[in-house]
């Protein structure tokens, strides 16, 4: 059931030539299916916690608490590497450190901080507000010092583009690389000539995130165009829940107006088939082997 990493870690992968893509998860079960479909990252989405637990919008109605939970449940069931949405940290830098602690403690890969004030929002919103960027360094050098292994990476958000303009971004983005972060992530490009500029001035010296969100601000793309762009790592952190979503409309839908799941036979998982796939029988045949031997030791 996996607490154990992957022999090749996130930091060396992301030394490597190939970008990084990393499908949105919201739960164990989420995860479990990326790993089976055979990706090696996943992502926590904040926004996707709010979403699948509450019903709400990622307006920072997620707490510290709820998202170490999480990862700790998760962590129990995968082994692939896992960046966690850390929002803004849950506070100032002294709430930075506690939530380092926990996120690497319960199994974070990374960890991702941002600049935004609280409460935040998603970052393809209207109305975001930032804290300064002294006051952002300052976090970041806490996450920094916090993490027990260098192999627990730390990543940058900034959300300057849409509140002081792209080039307050970039030079945001330089300060959070100075201050250790080990991936930048300028959130929300407005078109393909920004993010042309912002992978030419971090080129080699910075890898950078891609955040696709489909309906978004940035024009979303694939991770190949993306590579040769230059980012490292993609993530797709609300697709997953977009796409659930618009298939258990369809099947409520059906459902209501037919009154029987018929007509959806061959486009769901039958119960011994989900349970195959979630490791009913090895569970089960697991909890055989501690079973009460007593019978079995009479004479």
């Amino acid at each position: 059931m996996g607490n154990k990493h992957n022999l090749k870690g996130l930091k060396e992968r992301l030394d490597g030539k190939e970008i990084i893509v990393a499908p949105g998860i919201y739960d164990a079960l989420s995860g479990l299916f990326v790993q089976q479909a055979g990706f090696e990252t996943v992502y926590l989405s904040g926004a996707s916690l709010a979403y699948t637990r509450y019903g709400r919008p990622d307006i920072g109605l997620i707490g510290m608490r709820e998202v170490a939970d999480a990862v700790t449940a998760i962590r129990e069931r995968i082994d692939v590497d896992m960046i966690v949405d850390g929002d803004t940290g849950y506070g100032n830098a002294l709430n930075v450190i506690r939530t380092v602690k926990e996120f690497e403690r319960a199994g974070a890969s990374a960890i991702q901080l941002e600049d935004q004030s609280l409460p935040k929002r998603c970052g393809h919103l209207t109305g975001k507000s930032l804290v300064s960027s002294s006051e952002m360094v300052g976090k970041l050098k806490a996450a920094v010092d916090t993490r027990r292994s260098e192999e627990t990476l730390i990543i940058a958000r900034t959300d300057a583009i849409a509140v002081e303009g792209f080039q307050s971004a970039l030079d945001r983005a330089e300060e959070y690389s100075e201050a250790g972060a080990d991936v930048l992530f300028i959130e929300a490009p407005e078109n393909r000539d920004q993010m042309i500029k912002m992978n030419s001035q971090f080129k080699n010296r910075a890898p950078l995130l891609a955040n696709m969100v489909e309906g978004g601000k940035t024009p979303v793309s694939g991770a190949d165009d993306l590579a040769s762009l230059g980012y490292s790592i993609v993530i797709f952190p609300g697709g997953t829940v977009r796409a659930i979503s618009f298939v258990m409309q369809e099947y409520m839908a059906n459902l209501k107006e037919t009154g029987s799941t018929a007509n959806w036979k061959n486009r769901m998982f039958d119960f011994t088939e989900f349970n195959s796939l979630i490791g009913t029988p090895e569970m089960l045949a697991l909890g055989e082997q501690y079973a009460d031997q007593r019978d079995s030791n009479i004479d």
